[in-house]
């Protein structure tokens, strides 16, 4: 008789016993998993085209990296990303949520001792990524510090009128070629794109509609100007076009004038010659075309038979007319 041992259930066998060895190797490996995978990920940044990153070594600035994909020291190397590509704005005397003046930063005084409300708009950009993050704690509120500074100097030495109405060209000019200067010896990094005045008014609303006035007086006058530009460019072409007409005219005159004296200077050095070779003839023949054009209806009769060649004898009423 044959011994058939009995089913063996494998589902039911016992797992192996955890051990501390075991769990503890187990800690390990998952340990060194996440250290790998760590260093992996630490050893890579991605900048974009907006921006420049910073690289330290030990807390010392050791390069700064343009857009792309870069390696790094984990652990060791530290990134800071900045955005240099991006204008960066300051608002002055107002915010853009709100259309009232902040007067803290808005009211000034002019040249000429009155009070205004002027606001401003500014843009600047990050030039030096590195100075930017390391030559000073604050940059955007010393630049902020800068700019009210500069525009209360330049506000405070301009006249209420220039401030409100025709000046505020050269106040921006004035306010970004004071800031640049001022961040130039600061050193922070920072790059003045561009300065611009929002709004200017007096406090007073009386002086408000004055000075409306007063602007758009300004704004027809320019439109006259233009119109009269205008007129004047049109008229220009016809008027130079005229002139040119005049002046070759006169040209033309003159080389007919410059011909006929040339011609008339030719014919009496021919006159002078004959009269050099004949004088008598020559005299004679020259005092009776000078008496014809003196006295064109004049006939004039000459006697050849020896006698005075050179009287002239108004015969024709004794003679009736027929002797010649």
């Amino acid at each position: 008789m044959n011994y058939t041992p009995p089913y063996e259930d494998k589902t039911k066998r016992k797992m192996p016993k955890m051990t501390p060895q075991r769990l503890w190797s187990i800690v390990l490996i998952a340990a060194a998993l996440i250290v790998v995978l760590a260093i992996l990920g630490g050893s890579w940044y991605t900048v974009d085209d907006k921006q420049e990153a910073v690289v330290t070594t030990f807390g010392r600035v050791t390069n700064v990296t343009g857009a792309g994909m870069h390696f790094k020291i984990p652990f060791i190397q530290q990134v800071k990303k900045v955005d240099v590509n991006v204008s960066h704005k300051i608002y002055i005397g107002y915010r853009p949520d709100s259309e009232a003046f902040i007067e803290d930063e808005s009211k000034m005084i002019t040249g000429d001792f009155n009070i205004v409300n002027v606001d401003f708009f500014v843009e600047y950009k990050i030039s030096d990524p590195e100075k930017y993050l390391y030559a000073s704690a604050d940059p955007d509120g010393i630049l902020t510090n800068l700019i009210q500074s500069q525009i209360r100097n330049v506000i405070g030495s301009t006249e209420v009128d220039k401030v409100l109405t025709t000046g505020k060209n050269e106040i921006q000019t004035q306010v970004k070629e004071l800031v640049t200067a001022e961040l130039e010896q600061y050193d922070i990094g920072l790059m003045l794109t561009d300065v611009k005045i929002q709004d200017s008014e007096p406090p007073n609303q009386s002086v408000i509609e004055a000075f409306k006035e007063v602007e758009t007086a300004i704004q027809t006058a320019e439109k006259v100007i233009n119109q009269a530009k205008a007129y004047q460019n049109s008229k220009l072409p016809e008027a130079k076009a005229e002139a040119d007409k005049l002046i070759q005219n006169a040209e033309y005159i003159k080389r007919n004038r410059i011909n006929e004296a040339t011609k008339q200077i030719a014919m009496f050095e021919a006159m002078y010659a004959e009269y050099a070779l004949n004088p008598d003839i020559t005299r004679t023949r020259m005092y009776y075309e000078m008496i014809s054009e003196v006295l064109p209806g004049v006939k004039l009769y000459v006697d050849a038979s020896g006698g005075d060649t050179q009287k002239l004898l108004p015969l024709e009423s004794f003679v009736g007319g027929g002797a010649e």
